[in-house]
């Protein structure tokens, strides 16, 4: 049916995926215990923890996306992405802010990159945002990137809040969050240029640009899903506890 249809206008494109903001993973229950301060010392451990197999995940879903790239100038703006988290020369990137909050929350070093807190559930999901990169279209993978949209808000939430919800994480733990703030600004205006040139052609394209988006969507909320199911108590319907393995202990 879709191929028949006009494509929307840019504008009208670009509304859409802002649109999907309302699925971002900000609105799981997880986030917004986490945003009210009512997360335990172990559970934001333990999110801390988990979600370092998605940070180191992130610089090798950009270079798969480089390596499927033909275009050079997609390419040298697209490696800043890399060096934003893996670092470049003498200055440390996203990673190792990553550890310097596991170290802030409690954690050590050793415990972050062991990933031995890691659970299946968000390495499943990582694992397969990897492969989506590296097996899809470049455009598609870069359109999966752009829940970047929506990160600035959840970055400010934590910069704001974590010092009187947490008072004792310590404050250059918050050096990720503060990092992000302008460096996914300036992804998104990438990504975003990229996806609405690209799946402009057809409304039938724009509709899975919207697709893909909601698939990385998806794979960030099952993420958190995994997570408060690693660290918190959950009962079933008829009042059954949910047996979950202690992994901050």
């Amino acid at each position: 049916m879709s191929a028949n249809i006009q494509p929307w206008s840019r504008v009208e494109f670009e509304n859409k995926f802002r649109e999907k903001g309302r699925g971002y993973h900000i609105y799981h229950p997880f986030n917004v215990l986490m945003y009210e301060g009512k997360l335990k010392r172990e559970q934001l451990q333990s999110w801390v923890a988990n979600r370092f197999y998605y940070q180191i995940g992130i610089p090798q879903k950009d270079a798969a996306i480089m390596s499927n790239c033909s275009d050079r100038e997609i390419r040298r703006g697209w490696i800043l992405r890399i060096t934003d988290h893996d670092g470049v020369d003498n200055t440390q990137g996203g990673i190792e802010a990553w550890i310097k909050l596991g170290e802030a929350v409690g954690l050590t070093a050793e415990d972050v990159t062991s990933l031995k807190y890691v659970s299946p559930g968000v390495k499943f999901a990582v694992d397969a945002y990897i492969n989506f990169a590296r097996q899809r279209p470049w455009q598609e993978a870069v359109c999966s990137s752009l829940t970047e949209m929506f990160a600035p808000h959840i970055h400010q939430q934590r910069i704001s809040s974590w010092p009187e919800m947490y008072p004792w994480v310590k404050e250059e733990g918050l050096i990720y969050f503060k990092k992000r703030l302008t460096e996914a600004r300036r992804d998104v205006e990438q990504g975003l240029a990229v996806t609405l040139d690209y799946f402009s052609q057809s409304r039938a394209m724009q509709e899975r640009a919207l697709d893909i988006l909601q698939f990385k969507l998806d794979v960030l909320w099952v993420i958190a899903d995994s997570i408060m199911l690693a660290c918190c108590d959950v009962n079933i319907e008829n009042g059954v506890k949910y047996q979950r393995q202690d992994q901050m202990r």
